[in-house]
């Protein structure tokens, strides 16, 4: 088996979509419309996707918790540095449980955390 994507209901697909390429680096590999005014886009570039879902009979479900999506970076520390110098707020961290792993959490514009994790 195979995991193939994770959605996302968003309130804005514009937004959404420029977080995830500009902010966590995914190309969008395809962006449809799936009738009713519902859009969907999808990302990702090794693999797994990210699926968001714009429906506008559909609210976003707001801050999610108990939930994140991981993404690899090579430094944590330049990663800090670009998300604030982008007026993204770190929610958590940098954490460092063991000396393998270093970690920090934001929020997508739809409330999901997003954590980048170096591998050490």
């Amino acid at each position: 088996m195979k995991f193939c994507w994770c959605t996302i209901t968003v309130n804005d697909l514009d937004a959404s979509i420029k977080f995830y390429q500009e902010i966590v680096g995914l190309s969008v590999t395809r962006r449809f419309s799936a009738g009713g005014g519902t859009e969907i886009a999808f990302l990702g570039d090794s693999g797994t996707e990210v699926e968001l879902l714009y429906n506008p009979k559909a609210k976003a479900p707001g801050v999610i918790e108990g939930i994140s999506l991981g993404f690899e970076v090579d430094s944590v520390d330049k990663m800090i540095d670009f998300v604030q110098s982008k007026g993204i707020k770190v929610v958590s961290g940098p954490t460092q449980p063991n000396p393998h792993v270093k970690f920090f959490f934001v929020k997508d514009p739809n409330g999901v955390s997003i954590q980048f994790v170096e591998h050490m």
